[in-house]
């Protein structure tokens, strides 16, 4: 059980998998010293977001408040805080602690820590079960807060805690950020338009490699890229063979990566971010012919997401979105769940208060961040 209730912040809550987000009450934690109150005025959607509140990957923990694509206003701050004052404008991802001792923490890669805490659907070490950003308001500690420059919108820059990150990480990292290079992304959605974004503002040459011929319009017009593949038309993918030098993968569900990895030119990088349900499988010879390579990633470190922030702000990068209100939250999990969004939902958390006004009360177990 986690500690005594602080004060009362309103939420959408699923309490079993069928996955229906209802109004609910929410107990936030009276900050502690180093903790930052944050009024939350936008809350991103992300895939997963689907996948928790109906049990997808079999690790919900219900009652569960989802959402960490978190923008808002500082609203109070602890004893301690040196970082923030009333008022700023600041951001809060997908992780709300870490054990800052190990070597992931001590790297900044506070997102690959093995006692890492999500931001929802997790547990603080007090035993106190985190919930997301759905809701008006939350408590994090001031090390996992991110701070927004003021030149980019709350709403379109909430995207960035996750789908920004998510691909922005392994771009830098793997040295996918070459002006010049070519840059491959494979799949248009929440993460996939993020990714040619960040590949056009670094100077790349972008392909979109997609399964649906209807996306290149859009693709070309709306986002600028300068190619489209259409990943099963055979004789495309065979004349741009050994033709790009990195590839991301922003695909969740199976697919094949052995055409995908023939795209590349030798000495040629892809990165998965999407995580499918079933195993993938690769032919060795694929990798060793070109000597190529394939590696994984899982969004970012506060560091690096701090730093893709500032790149944003001083490039003007922020996602495509679809502004929604909590009254209409459950249509748009129907429709995410069938691809219907360009690019990926918003809730205007100041049009939701309304909405959220007829809450079931939440067991005082369910103390949160």
């Amino acid at each position: 059980m986690g500690k005594s209730a602080g004060f009362e912040a309103m939420a959408m809550a699923a309490r079993d998998a069928a996955g229906v987000l209802a109004p609910f009450k929410l107990a936030r934690r009276n900050p502690s010293a180093t903790d930052v109150v944050i009024k939350i005025l936008y809350c991103g959607i992300c895939h997963s977001d689907l996948h928790q509140i109906r049990n997808g990957w079999g690790i919900t923990i219900f009652p569960v408040v989802p959402g960490h694509e978190i923008t808002g206003v500082v609203e109070q701050l602890g004893s301690s805080v040196s970082r923030f004052t009333l008022g700023d404008r600041v951001a809060v991802g997908c992780l709300v602690s870490s054990c800052h001792d190990c070597h992931s923490c001590n790297e900044g890669l506070e997102n690959y820590c093995p006692k890492l805490v999500w931001t929802y659907n997790s547990h603080l070490p007090d035993g106190s079960h985190t919930m997301g950003g759905f809701s008006t308001a939350i408590v994090v500690d001031e090390s996992f807060v991110i701070k927004v420059p003021a030149k980019l919108p709350l709403d379109t820059a909430a995207p960035l805690l996750c789908a920004g990150i998510t691909v922005y990480s392994p771009m830098k990292h793997f040295g996918m950020a070459e002006a010049g290079r070519s840059f491959g992304v494979v799949g248009l959605g929440g993460l996939g338009h993020m990714a040619v974004k960040f590949g056009k503002a670094f100077g790349m040459k972008v392909t979109v490699i997609s399964t649906s011929p209807k996306k290149e319009r859009e693709a070309r017009e709306l986002l600028g890229v300068d190619d489209f593949l259409v990943s099963t038309d055979k004789e495309q993918m065979a004349a741009a063979a050994m033709s790009i030098d990195y590839i991301i993968d922003t695909v969740s569900a199976k697919h094949a990566l052995e055409p995908l990895l023939a795209l590349l030119k030798v000495n040629g990088k892809m990165v998965l971010v999407g995580a499918p349900d079933a195993p993938l499988q690769i032919a060795p010879i694929t990798l060793l012919a070109g000597r190529r390579m394939i590696a994984g990633s899982l969004i970012g470190g506060i560091k690096e997401t701090q730093e893709m922030m500032d790149f944003c702000g001083e490039h003007n990068v922020t996602a495509i979105v679809e502004q929604i209100t909590m009254g209409s939250v459950n249509e748009a999990m129907e429709r995410l769940a069938k691809s219907d969004v360009k690019y990926r939902f918003v809730i205007d958390m100041r049009k939701s208060e309304s909405e959220m006004q007829r809450p079931h009360h939440c067991d005082q177990e369910f103390v949160s961040a």
